[in-house]
């Protein structure tokens, strides 16, 4: 079992910035890529971003691309998610989420996931 925790959300204006992080715990990540979603009242979860733990392939949704960064610390297990010049339409729940093997960008190819953090951008 891998248990995924995410921090970091919080409200801030239109082009701020902010970092999600995602602390796992349970059995060793180092083979688990680590994706992050977000899911906005009344929407699906999307896609934002995903990389593999081991090969370093990365993935990020054209919405966020150029204004976010996914990263990770494997000594400390944890996943990050820089977003930059933040959009209200950013507003959301993000969710961190696992699974064995390689990066995916469907939401439902993933088994573990976090409680998610809110993360409200103001205009």
């Amino acid at each position: 079992q891998v248990q995924l925790v995410e921090s970091g959300g919080g409200l801030v204006q239109a082009g701020g910035s902010l970092r999600l992080s995602c602390a796992a715990s349970g059995r060793t990540v180092s083979s688990y890529a680590m994706g992050w979603f977000r899911q906005a009242p009344g929407k699906e979860r999307e896609f934002v971003a995903a990389k593999s733990w081991s090969s370093g392939t990365i993935f990020y949704a054209d919405s966020v691309k150029g204004r976010s960064t996914i990263s990770r610390d494997n000594a400390k297990s944890t996943v990050y998610l820089q977003m930059n010049s933040l959009k209200p339409e950013d507003t959301a729940v993000y969710y961190c989420a696992a699974r064995v093997g390689a990066a995916r960008i469907q939401w439902d190819d993933y088994g573990y996931w976090g409680q998610g953090t809110q993360v409200t951008v103001s205009s």
